[in-house]
């Protein structure tokens, strides 16, 4: 039996999985801490935990965490991770429960999760974007997943968009995150509002102060026309990124998940249709394939399960 672990900004998942990984044979939450030594022990205890769910040792481990890994499996930096920065997760981990481990960032065992079995299977060359707080992206290419040389391939929320731009907790000016990311769809809705653009979210809300992404959803299933004109500006901010990784990579497919994916095919569309428009000689090339991830909140530990080493024998 393996383990994943999926650690993001807020919340920890661990699923153990046997045989299928889609029906985890354990799952355990908790939160995020920010202190070094306690992360690896609320690590420890998660998967101590899932084997006492199981009923069943975990015969390898694989970790997704937000930041920027090295192949070493050092957590080197995490702006959602703050104070816990050149962390030897793999090295500590391992030397503590005696198993094969491995450790990468929580886009990248995502992006292989919907690779494998989800969204992107069947795709050689696919690009996993997760739009949440922040934006995080993995890519497989040729069929192989990209690391790059350190290990930290997949940064793409922080490339410069604006460099006139807002400055980013990580202090950079202007990232594709800042605008792109459901943070920046919140504070676009908070424009519109205040500009009396967004009256169907602002009465869900009953204020402009208290609109958050359950009212945009609400406004969205509702039909209301103002929230689209929302979706599509917003989708402008996603489409100069998505176009950006194309003219990189040429995918033949972009999988778009996080929490924003549950706003459906009035931003899926808004975002191919902006994208379309970035694209150099957009209608001369065969459109890359935007679709909505299918592997929901567990990609992350799915891939993470997938991407842990073989157990040792005996």
């Amino acid at each position: 039996m393996r383990c994943g672990i999926d650690i993001g900004g807020t919340k920890v998942l661990g699923i153990a999985v046997e045989s299928n990984p889609l029906e985890p044979a354990a799952e355990t939450k908790t939160r995020t801490v920010y202190d070094k030594d306690v992360l690896i022990e609320s690590i420890i205890g998660v998967i101590t935990g899932l084997e006492h769910q199981a009923g069943k040792p975990m015969g390898s481990i694989g970790i997704g965490i937000a930041g920027i890994v090295d192949r070493r499996g050092t957590l080197r930096y995490s702006p959602n991770i703050p104070g816990v920065v050149d962390l030897p997760i793999h090295e500590i981990v391992s030397e503590r429960l005696g198993r094969p481990i491995r450790i990468e960032n929580d886009a990248t065992t995502a992006a292989w999760a919907e690779h494998l079995i989800g969204a992107g299977a069947g795709s050689e060359n696919m690009l996993f974007v997760g739009l949440g707080t922040g934006i995080g992206t993995g890519f497989v290419l040729d069929g192989t997943l990209h690391r790059g040389w350190n290990g930290f391939s997949g940064e793409s929320g922080h490339m410069t968009i604006d460099k006139n731009g807002p400055v980013h907790l990580t202090g950079a000016r202007g990232p594709w995150e800042l605008t792109a990311s459901g943070s920046g769809l919140a504070r676009l809705a908070s424009r519109f509002a205040s500009e009396g653009k967004l009256d169907s979210v602002v009465e869900l809300a009953g204020s402009v102060d208290e609109i958050d992404a359950e009212h945009i959803q609400q406004a969205v299933e509702a039909g209301a026309t103002d929230v689209l004109d929302l979706l599509d500006e917003f989708a402008i901010d996603v489409g100069i990124g998505l176009a950006n990784l194309i003219h990189l990579l040429d995918p033949e497919v972009i999988v778009i998940g996080g929490g924003l994916v549950d706003l459906g095919d009035p931003l899926l569309g808004a975002i191919r249709r902006r994208t379309e428009s970035f694209v150099l000689g957009g209608r001369h090339r065969p459109a890359v394939d935007i679709r909505a991830a299918k592997l929901g909140s567990r990609a992350g530990a799915i891939g993470a399960a997938l991407l842990a080493p073989d157990p040792t024998p005996g």
